[in-house]
């Protein structure tokens, strides 16, 4: 069933259809808010996990997200600042902290801070539009995000934001020079906005049985496309690739059509491969084996390193003789000790591979040069990696 948001309001008993992409359950209570509604008494409604409809002007009530988001950080830096014993302002001595550790805390106030600004919620009609003065016309965008719709709903406004920003990358794209062009990614499906591991792919040198005129390559788990685009315009015939995703399936056959490389990039739904084997098979799975929080956050993190270990494993039966596999990784998952370069190795032997070769990169974005992120050792130390392996 679809979930459904419950609230009062002039006296009646009313409901629409909840709207969460993070998987966010509907808040039990809601109470209806509006422009006189001050930010303190908002976030202190939020913080108890009460639901906060908006009645008012649309643009107020993306100054009362702002003021509530900087009420969520202030608290979360008056907490890193306390001393072990809890006293504001301590100055005693700091144990080190892990970068594990520090990593799940990172995760922790993070999903905290969407649960409590998550409850700032605005309605939408039947048609997507916004019930609210000044609002704008967000149609077009909530209809790629969500789908066709006959009836009225509620999302939080930070997930609207999400949404318009997600249609606003896929109006605009993203340019790819290796690709031929600009690529545009659609809401829920991970954006190429990291060049470092497109270059690698780039530049790594094709196998021969890659550049045979019948030659067929796979690219496991797609996304938009952009890893198969590239490997098309680098000359392989042809390009198989696989996603299990609805939404990466047909975003990718989007950007296969906007690149006019839909005679060479065959885009089908696979659970990792598809059938047959391939002088190329590209994989570049998720780099951090932790369970995500939200189906957005699938693009990132693996759990229990799944598709990284399916694609080892099924490898060496889905490549033709003299072919060669590209594992593209990062070693994030290894700084933050995550994963040992032992364990990964220790996959590539067992799988029955062989590594020729390993091309590295460093990441060109700017929280690897931010010395106030709590994770910068690990994200400064980081490299991307294209592994070339073959059967051993």
């Amino acid at each position: 069933p679809r979930p459904v948001v419950h609230w009062t309001e002039d006296g009646q008993d009313r409901q629409a259809r909840w709207r969460s992409e993070r998987g966010a359950p509907p808040p039990k209570n809601v109470v209806v808010i509006d422009d006189q509604t001050r930010a303190d008494d908002a976030y202190g409604l939020a913080c108890q996990g009460v639901g906060l409809l908006w009645r008012g002007d649309f643009q107020n009530a993306r100054q009362l997200l702002t003021a509530l988001a900087s009420r969520v950080d202030h608290k979360s830096r008056r907490s890193g600042k306390r001393g072990p014993k809890g006293d504001a302002g301590s100055t005693a001595a700091q144990p080190p902290v892990k970068l594990s550790d520090a990593f799940n805390l990172e995760r922790q106030a993070r999903s905290q801070r969407a649960r409590t600004l998550g409850f700032l919620l605005v309605p939408l009609d039947a048609d997507y539009g916004i019930p609210l003065r000044r609002a704008p016309d967000l149609r077009q965008a909530c209809l790629e995000a969500y789908g066709p719709v006959d009836e009225p709903s509620v999302v939080s406004l930070r997930e609207l934001q999400g949404v318009v920003g997600a249609h606003e990358w896929h109006v605009k794209g993203i340019p790819v020079p290796a690709a031929g062009g600009r690529i545009h990614p659609c809401h829920g499906v991970f954006s190429p906005t990291r060049s470092e591991y497109i270059d690698l792919v780039a530049r790594a040198p094709l196998p021969a049985a890659a550049q045979a005129p019948a030659a067929v390559a796979f690219d496991i788990g797609t996304g938009t496309g952009v890893l198969a685009a590239v490997l098309a315009r680098r000359g392989v015939p042809a390009v198989v690739a696989t996603d299990q995703a609805p939404r990466a399936l047909a975003c990718a056959q989007d950007n296969m059509q906007r690149l006019g490389l839909s005679d060479r990039v065959r885009v089908v739904q696979a659970d990792l491969f598809p059938e047959g084997r391939a002088a190329l098979v590209v994989c570049n799975p998720p780099w951090v084996p932790a369970r995500p929080a939200s189906p957005l956050e699938q693009g990132v993190y693996d759990p229990d390193s799944r598709m990284l270990l399916g694609y080892l494993n099924g490898l060496a039966a889905h490549l033709e003789p003299g072919g060669e596999g590209w594992l593209i990784l990062s070693d994030l998952a290894e700084h933050l000790g995550l994963r040992t370069r032992e364990t990964l190795m220790a996959a590539i032997d067992a799988a029955g591979l062989q590594v020729l070769d390993r091309a590295d990169a460093r990441p060109v974005h700017g929280r690897a040069t931010d010395p106030t992120d709590p994770l910068h050792a690990a994200r400064a130390a980081e490299r991307t990696s294209l592994w070339r392996l073959a059967v051993r």
